[in-house]
């Protein structure tokens, strides 16, 4: 068996690079094998079919966090995005005994000021660098909660989730962040920012008033130390989260890589004054929620077309595909399938505009009744039930160092063919209807997705996530396809 095995294997290797394949007998088995154990390689190719599907929602507990309200050159269908964060105590939280902080308010140690700041980066395009923004940062009145899932549909607001009466600061923004010097924004250390005051007087919800809302956690701090044990609690306990709102302009669209909240605060010192602060930060310790916003009428208008099919991000437009997996496996049930390699074209968009959205630049193909459960377990592709890929970009035509050809590539899914055709059959030795009763039994989905790795120097899968920037591509296919169609091309092997 292993020496089986392995000839196999040598084989897929040869074949899986062939781009295009006929029905044909290529005869590789006599160059592998000797004349007593020959073995017999073929290869076919057939047609697959796919259409557009509407992501409606996706889940939203995404690595990052996105801000913004553009509109899409393409379809002119606008695009929302809006975030909750909650705050993360990390072990060294600290603030200094309250009788050597030099501010006071009502008699005891105050902030001097306070803010949440947010630092953008990848943003969607940079030439509206000055379009106005308006958003609100609203408290939360209750946190969203570990364990939920949190789809890109919810709204905080909907949910009745923001506190009445609590903070609902409005800030006036854009891109090119002109509330600072040319000098500090030229600087080569730079990182852009939205930097939210927050030095209006603070009620808390048991009525107390402080300075602002740093004041109001540092004297928690002293007052309920216990508050600041772990992240949890400091969520549950006091500070349920903020949620980022937008309220008015169009043409700003970008990540929030990091958020802080920092209270500043002065400190008398042995010798002299210290300017202290406490910081605490949104990170992916704790819950982050991203909500979509987007034309609904759009898209459903998209999916109806035919001619070719979407990708569109966040929480837009998916591509489904049919793989041909009865047509793959009924007459050659007595061959191994080495390779099935399946590559969809991308279509260029016939627009010049420079605010066209961004290609995806990583695919998942996962199974349609999986698809849900694949992001809410944190899965990863597993080449078997699901794949990634990345998407080969084209260059110009002067460079020949890579050759890249505008496409999506999965290379071999020879293991996901047999896996379905394996559930087919036993399906239906129990069920004679088991394919009308599972009509998505051989339907795969097209996901834009992010991930992150397990080190700068591997690419072993961390974590997968959707895409929630903006991207939008057109891909070759859909049931009215007028250009070539696409083919699964595979391989097959058996020993004489």
């Amino acid at each position: 068996m292993s020496k089986t095995i392995h000839y196999m294997a040598a084989a897929a290797f040869a074949l899986v690079a062939i781009s295009s394949c006929e029905n044909e007998d290529l005869n590789i088995g006599q160059s592998l094998t000797d004349e007593s154990d020959k073995l017999q390689v073929s290869t076919a190719s057939y047609e697959v079919s796919t259409r557009t599907i509407m992501a409606d929602s996706v889940l939203s507990l995404a690595a990052d966090c996105y801000l913004g309200r553009v509109r899409d050159p393409e379809t002119g269908a606008d695009i929302t995005s809006e975030f909750t964060t909650q705050f993360h105590v990390m072990d060294n939280t600290y603030v200094y005994p309250e009788d050597k902080i030099l501010t006071k308010y009502d008699g005891r140690a105050a902030a001097d000021s306070c803010d949440i700041i947010l630092y953008l980066s990848s943003p969607s395009r940079q030439d509206d660098s000055l379009q106005a923004m308006k958003m609100r940062v609203c408290e939360m009145a209750i946190p969203m909660e570990e364990g939920r899932r949190y789809y890109s549909n919810f709204s905080p607001v909907r949910a009745g989730m923001l506190r009445p009466g609590g903070i609902n600061v409005p800030k006036v923004f854009s891109y090119a962040n002109l509330e600072e010097a040319d000098d500090v924004r030229t600087d080569e250390y730079y990182s852009n920012c939205i930097r939210i005051p927050m030095n209006q007087p603070y009620t808390a919800p048991d009525g107390i008033t402080y300075k602002n809302y740093g004041t109001y956690l540092m004297r928690q701090y002293f007052d309920h130390h216990e508050y600041f044990a772990n992240s949890y609690v400091f969520t549950h306990q006091l500070c349920p989260g903020f949620y980022f709102r937008i309220t008015d302009g169009l043409g700003f669209h970008s990540k929030v890589s990091n958020i802080g909240l920092r209270a500043f605060y002065t400190v008398q010192g042995d010798t002299s004054i210290i300017n202290a602060s406490l910081i605490l930060a949104g990170t992916r310790e704790v819950l982050q929620t991203t909500h979509i916003t987007n034309d609904t009428e759009i898209l459903r208008q998209m999916a109806a077309e035919t001619k070719h099919t979407y990708l569109k991000t966040p929480s837009g437009l998916f591509t489904e595909v049919t793989l041909p997996v009865k047509q793959i496996k009924e007459s050659h049930e007595g061959d191994s399938l080495l390779a099935a390699k399946l590559t969809f074209q991308r279509l260029n968009s016939q627009s010049s505009d420079i605010r066209l959205l961004a290609v995806p630049q990583t695919l998942l193909l996962v199974q349609k009744d999986s698809l849900h459960n694949f992001f809410e377990n944190e899965s990863v592709p597993d080449n078997i039930t699901s794949y990634y890929t990345g998407y080969n970009n084209p260059i110009p035509a002067s460079s020949q160092t890579y050759t890249y050809d505008n496409t999506y590539t999965f290379n071999n899914l020879s293991s996901l063919v047999t896996m379905l055709w394996n559930m087919r059959q036993q399906g239906m030795k129990t069920d004679p209807n088991w394919e009308t009763n599972h009509p998505d039994w051989n339907k795969m989905v097209l996901v834009p997705i992010t991930y992150t790795t397990v080190s700068s120097s591997t690419m072993t899968l961390a974590s997968i996530h959707h895409d929630m920037s903006l991207t939008s591509t057109r891909l070759v296919g859909g049931p009215d396809n007028p250009n070539e169609p696409i083919r699964i091309n595979v391989v097959y092997a058996k020993f004489k």
